[in-house]
C-alpha cells in the first residue's frame, strides 16, 4: 500500500523515548508491520509536498497548544485544509485539536483540568470502519486542552462528561481523538507521574489505579488502521 505520513508536532520526554519510543515510534507499533510510514518534523518546517502520494496522514500529540503563537501551527493547519479529501487524516491529542481548530471549530485549555490516565468514553458514532464494535472505550489520556465547538460539519464519535468532543469524524476525510491509543499503560504512567507537582497528587493517584486496568487500545487501533485501510 502507499505510505502513511506522520507529522511529527512533538516528542515526550527524552528518558521516556528511550525506553519506549517517540510518538512516531509508538504510532508505527499502533499500525503494524502492514503500514510503511514517513515522518515529518512539523516543528522544523516539514510537510508533505504533495499528501495525494500518501494512503492517509497522522498527527501526533504534542506539549504545544493549538491556540500558540508558533511559527509551524499556522503553516500545519493550512497544510490540513488542503489535504482535506487528498489523503485520509487522522488526528490524535493535538492533532485532534489542530483538525478541530484549522477547520472551524474552537479549542481551550479546559476549565476542567487535567485529563490523565484511563478515561472510558462513549461510543456515539457508527462508521464502517469501527469494526470490531464497542459500546465505549477506555484509553489513556494525558491533555489539559479541549475541543470546546467543534466545526460544523464534524460528527461526534466518542464522548465522555469530561470529554463531550473526545472523537470526531468529517465526511470520509478525517476522523481525530483527543485520547491516546498508541500510549502503552507503563508509558502513560511514567508520563504522568513526571507530572507531579502540577498535577494534584490524589489525582496523579487516581490515574495511575486507573493505568493497571483493562484497557480498549487495541480496539481504537483497528478502527484507526481500518479507516486508513492498513493490513496485518
Amino acid at each position: 500500500m502507499t505510505a502513511i505520513a506522520i507529522l511529527e508536532t512533538g516528542r515526550p520526554p527524552a528518558h521516556l523515548a528511550e525506553v519506549f519510543g517517540d510518538y512516531t515510534a509508538q504510532l508505527r507499533v499502533l499500525l503494524g508491520d502492514g503500514a510503511a510510514t514517513q515522518r515529518f518534523d512539523v516543528q522544523a518546517g516539514e510537510l508533505p509536498e504533495d499528501p495525494a502520494a500518501f494512503a492517509g496522514t497522522i498527527v501526533t500529540g504534542s506539549a504545544a497548544g493549538v491556540y500558540e503563537d508558533l511559527p509551524w501551527i499556522e503553516p500545519l493547519s493550512a497544510w490540513l485544509r488542503a489535504a482535506r479529501g487528498k489523503t485520509r487524516l487522522v488526528g490524535v491529542c493535538f492533532g485532534h485539536q489542530i483538525l478541530a481548530q484549522a477547520f472551524g471549530g474552537r479549542v481551550e485549555k479546559s476549565e476542567k483540568g487535567w485529563g490523565v490516565g484511563l478515561h472510558r468514553y462513549d461510543v456515539v458514532g457508527d462508521e464502517a470502519w469501527m469494526q470490531p464494535p464497542a459500546a465505549s472505550l477506555a484509553i489513556p489520556v494525558s491533555h489539559q486542552d479541549q475541543v470546546i465547538v467543534p466545526p460544523s460539519d464534524a460528527r461526534v464519535l466518542i464522548a465522555s462528561a469530561f470529554t463531550p468532543y473526545a472523537g470526531l469524524a468529517w465526511g470520509q476525510d478525517a476522523i481525530s481523538f483527543q485520547c491516546h491509543p498508541e500510549f502503552e499503560p507503563a508509558f502513560a504512567a511514567d508520563l504522568t507521574e513526571g507530572r507531579r507537582g502540577r498535577i494534584p497528587d490524589a489525582m496523579i493517584d487516581q490515574a495511575q489505579a486507573s493505568l493497571a486496568e483493562p484497557n480498549d487500545r487495541a480496539v481504537l487501533g483497528a478502527w484507526i488502521r481500518a479507516y486508513l485501510g492498513v493490513t496485518a
